[in-house]
């Protein structure tokens, strides 16, 4: 039996969207693949939002809490996402780092559960694409 590798998904609060890529990886990928998530200045709240997005494709991250990613995480992790141009990590040689710079459809004018819907699919895509690399 092969351990699976670990992929951290970072952002800044851990509130929203590194939350939404670790709960649609895990949704993805089953336990094929170790999933994180922590925050560079990890907030107090999940953001309601991001909580009905991933509801609405059946994935519960209700009981999710921000945390802050720690030297541990990022020593553990084969992959580090980091979801925004915010989000900053240093990850050890020879571990694989990728930013998203996801879409912010409220530059755009687009709020509330709309916006989040656009973020979320925007995660998911790259979510897929990042399963189907990892795939063996």
């Amino acid at each position: 039996m092969t351990t699976p590798l670990r992929v951290l998904f970072v952002c800044v609060k851990n509130g929203g969207k590194s939350l939404m890529a670790a709960g649609l990886m895990g949704s993805i990928a089953g336990d094929t693949v170790d999933v994180r998530s922590g925050g560079t200045k990890s907030g107090s709240a999940l953001i309601d939002l991001s909580v009905q997005a991933l509801a609405e494709l059946g994935i519960d991250i209700s009981q999710g809490r921000p945390k802050p990613v720690t030297e541990a995480d990022l020593k553990a992790a084969d992959i580090v996402i980091a979801l925004g141009r915010e989000a900053t990590v240093n990850v050890p040689k020879g571990t694989q780092i990728e930013n998203w710079d996801t879409a912010e459809p409220s530059e755009r004018g687009i709020e509330g559960i709309e916006r989040m819907r656009l973020v979320r699919e925007d995660i998911k895509k790259r979510v897929e694409n990042l399963h189907t690399q990892l795939a063996p």
